[in-house]
């Protein structure tokens, strides 16, 4: 067996090695396991997502006020249409 050098952030490495002494598996044998999938799949032996965006602050507002609406804690005072030619000339006139 070869000795291979990685370099890891502090904070996921101690995240890692936390999570892994948990069930029992170093972090040798996490990486050998990973490892092996890899070669016996032809693929990343897990899914890869990204961190779910923090909202704005213009949104998360937006979204305070639309729960509040729905709440009836305060006025619903969004336009409401019966066809789409009312919406159309209801953005027309916004352009202007």
């Amino acid at each position: 067996m070869s000795t291979t050098t990685i370099t890891l952030d502090d904070d996921v490495k101690r995240q890692t090695v936390e999570i892994l002494d948990s069930i029992g598996m170093s972090l040798s044998g996490y990486f050998n396991l990973a490892a092996r999938q890899l070669c016996i799949t032809r693929r990343v032996p897990f899914d890869i997502v990204a961190p779910e965006p923090e909202p704005t602050e213009k949104t998360r507002r937006a979204l305070v006020a639309a729960e509040a609406k729905s709440l009836g804690l305060i006025p619903d005072d969004a336009p409401g249409f019966t066809d789409a030619d009312e919406l159309i000339s209801f953005l027309d006139s916004q352009g202007e």
